[in-house]
């Protein structure tokens, strides 16, 4: 299992820089630039469809080691009893690979320095993952307060070389950079690993810069 969702991950996942056009879920076009910028290509005011969750998520008690990121102002609060974590070696577009340790439940962390606005990242996320797998479906969407943070959470389905996965996990950006930390393992095993990804992406903290 762990080579096969190596695979997928491999596949699936992919850097911000690799579409420079986006559409949004009001269908309205953004573009994206080279410099980290971008813009609507009409300016009119765009309306948010995605709902806002009321609940506010935070890093568990337990998560207690900080893994930072070396490129946008970003880290990542996580149980170390629990979960293994390493430079990305697997796959290029991240920068932290994790693993529940002896499970089949992984993670990664991809960050880049382009700011990119959460409307726009999510129709980027879509579009570049279902390339890779044509079945996939955006299962649960919506934004959440994560450590008194705006952050948008989704979860996909597909299929990629006959596995059926899922990805679990949050997108955010700011002016240091873009940032997803995604879950992800095989879609019947997903409501047995539910918790623990919920814990794992609660962990997503922005730093202070001062």
């Amino acid at each position: 299992m762990y080579k096969c969702l190596l695979l997928v991950a491999s596949f699936i996942s992919f850097s911000c820089f690799a579409q420079i056009n986006a559409v949004t879920d009001s269908g309205e076009e953004v573009i994206l630039y080279d410099d980290g910028t971008w813009k609507y290509v009409n300016l009119e005011n765009i309306p948010l469809m995605i709902t806002m969750n009321e609940k506010h998520f935070k890093t568990p008690k337990d998560a207690t080691f900080k893994v930072k990121s070396n490129i946008v102002d970003i880290a990542f609060n996580i149980n170390p009893k629990l979960w293994s974590f390493s430079k990305a070696a697997n796959n290029p577009a991240a920068e932290f690979e994790f693993q529940l340790k002896g499970k089949d439940l992984y993670a990664m962390a991809i960050c880049e320095k382009v700011e990119i606005p959460l409307v726009a990242l999510k129709d980027i996320s879509y579009n570049n993952a279902k390339s890779a797998a044509p079945d996939l479906e955006i299962i649960e969407q919506e934004y959440r307060m994560v450590n008194g943070v705006k952050m948008l959470y989704l979860q996909m389905n597909g299929t990629l070389s006959g596995i059926k996965f899922s990805y679990f996990g949050y997108y955010y950006s700011n002016e240091s950079g873009t940032v997803q930390f995604i879950a992800y393992t095989s879609q019947n095993m997903l409501k047995e690993y539910r918790q623990e990804c919920e814990d794992l992406v609660s962990g997503l903290v922005v730093l202070d810069k001062k």
